[in-house]
């Protein structure tokens, strides 16, 4: 069967409308229904915003929106995404360190989901934090200041978190 939004997000979709006097404005928050609805956005839920907006929004419109935006997941992620910043500021702050670290701890290389689909690795540019860096973002929730020593402890929350 072909993607829908669920009950929940149809009702916001239907608030959204009257929000956006421009039709093209609505494919940001959209993006945010079908990913909420299932995890990821893909070709199908790409098109289905695109069909329920109308013209002159196209599947080459939302298309470009969504992989354009880091914060739209192109695939599946495991229960808990951690996105490293790998920008300058970050990077000179030692992003690359923390990075290695969690993907040596988790046993997969960046842009991976443990077997368990508990975790997903993922290099990202700029998180808008630059002057705390180095900086991830975990779910909806941002870590500053990052050090190997408090990765770790991050990490060790998670898994009680399960």
């Amino acid at each position: 069967m072909a993607y829908q939004f669920s009950q929940e997000s149809e009702k916001r979709f239907q608030r959204l409308i009257p929000q956006f006097p421009s039709k093209r404005s609505l494919i940001l928050p959209c993006l945010f229904l079908l990913q909420a609805d299932k995890g990821f956005v893909d070709t199908e839920g790409m098109q289905y915003i695109a069909d329920r907006i109308g013209e002159p929004v196209s599947l080459a419109h939302v298309h470009g929106v969504a992989t354009f935006y880091t914060m739209y997941n192109k695939k599946p992620v495991g229960k808990f995404h951690i996105q490293i910043c790998a920008n300058i500021s970050c990077y000179l702050a030692g992003s690359d360190s923390i990075t290695e670290h969690v993907c040596s701890k988790l046993g997969i290389e960046k842009g991976e989901t443990t077997k368990d689909k508990k975790y997903t690795v993922d290099e990202v540019q700029c998180l808008g934090a630059c002057g705390f860096g180095p900086v991830a973002q975990i779910n909806d929730k941002y870590y500053e200041n990052l050090t190997p020593e408090s990765i770790e402890k991050i990490l060790s929350e998670l898994e009680k978190e399960g």
